[in-house]
């Protein structure tokens, strides 16, 4: 049903376009006979115009895993509170993101600041095609602002790192070897109650072929917990088995290694009033409108450089 499901809307997709085409050439020949104005002809070709490139635009999501849901972890970068600061500001700003486009998300980790912001978080975000949408987000993210946590007014710069992996569903079977694994279960840290922070519901499963670790503290239950770093470990290991089978996506994670000046893929100048991303070159003076979750512009702008 969900294969059917993909299919039918990019079947549907192409007779809408197909009809504003045929539709538009009839309102042309309307108005060589007088019967329609120049203004209604331009509307409607504009109108046609943007439909195509909308579906041009969405086939470049064309590899089985940009259909899924996905996994976004972010991690502060060097420089105490500031950066800290940043990476809460990014988790705001994909959560919005998120309930802008009709996404499901909760956040299955949280390591807060010392002082302010988060050290680390990671969200699942529920929804057809969030992967193939978000997975240009990977990489190093650079703020340039005047920091509110300076008294002299200084101009700070930050910087955090965004990863994101393709939630597998029930159509992608990965198997785990139990002996492989190892389980820690810790009290959760944060908001939650006296219920969350006295048991030991929040849980660390370590994988050792991989080296990969993965921790879940979102329910209040450590069977639930388990079951859901479970599905976030088989997500890790399916994204490892997709980069190799990718070999092109090296290049994007080797720009993740450091969270510093030179590896960054976006850029967000907030007293300049101007975000940038420096793939596309695409960039906007809306800084406000960014950081309230408005990314599709430069997530289309990314998507079309591969599709050219």
């Amino acid at each position: 049903m969900k294969a059917t499901k993909v299919h039918e809307n990019w079947v549907n997709g192409y007779k809408k376009v197909n009809e504003s085409v045929e539709d538009l050439e009839v309102l042309y020949d309307f108005l060589k006979e007088g019967e329609a104005s120049e203004e209604e002809v331009e509307a409607k070709y504009v109108a046609t115009i943007e439909e195509m490139e909308d579906l041009e635009f969405r086939s470049t999501l064309n590899k089985p895993e940009d259909e899924l849901s996905c996994l976004l972890e972010i991690n502060a970068g060097a420089g105490g509170t500031e950066s800290n600061d940043w990476a809460e500001m990014l988790l705001r700003m994909y959560t919005m993101y998120a309930d802008k486009n009709n996404f499901k998300w909760s956040q299955l980790n949280r390591v807060d600041g010392d002082v302010a912001g988060i050290k680390s978080a990671v969200i699942e975000i529920i929804g057809d095609y969030s992967y193939g949408f978000l997975k240009g987000e990977n990489g190093v993210h650079r703020l340039v602002r005047i920091s509110p946590f300076n008294a002299q007014g200084k101009r700070q710069t930050s910087f955090a790192s965004v990863f994101v992996h393709p939630l597998i569903d029930d159509s992608i079977e990965i198997e785990i070897n139990p002996a492989d694994i190892d389980w820690d279960t810790f009290r959760a840290s944060g908001a939650g109650g006296q219920h969350v922070n006295k048991t030991e519901s929040a849980v660390r499963v370590r994988h050792a072929p991989s080296g990969l670790v993965v921790e879940c503290q979102e329910e209040r239950s450590q069977h639930l917990n388990k079951e859901k770093a479970l599905k976030m470990l088989k997500s890790r290991l399916y994204d490892l088995e997709i980069k190799k089978q990718h070999a092109e996506r090296d290049k994007v994670e080797a720009g993740k290694t450091k969270i510093e000046w030179g590896a960054q893929i976006r850029s967000y100048v907030l007293d300049d009033r101007r975000v940038k991303d420096h793939r596309s070159n695409y960039q906007t003076s809306q800084t406000d409108a960014v950081l309230d979750g408005d990314l599709g512009a430069f997530i289309k702008a990314f998507l079309m450089i591969g599709a050219k």
